[in-house]
């Protein structure tokens, strides 16, 4: 997934939740837009370091299967 997707995706589950928030409380949804802001600014500054995150593991799992390949390589040879 790209940044773009995973920022918007996490933040209209923001807007979403807020939404379904007040929707239980009872409350008029569109009342205080602020809360659906900060909602979905919250949630997407999540998106953006979970993308990121998600690059970092990725990266680290490559390494590693070089590391493990490279030691099943060399046990090969030496037996």
């Amino acid at each position: 997934m790209t940044l773009l997707s995973t920022i918007v995706g996490f933040s209209a589950f923001g807007f979403g939740a807020r939404c379904f928030q007040l929707g239980l409380q009872r409350r008029n949804i569109f009342s205080h837009p602020e809360g659906h802001v900060a909602a979905a600014a919250i949630f997407g500054t999540l998106g953006y370091f979970m993308y990121y995150g998600e690059q970092r593991q990725n990266e680290l799992i490559a390494h590693k299967r070089k590391v493990l390949e490279a030691n099943r390589a060399s046990e090969g040879v030496a037996a």
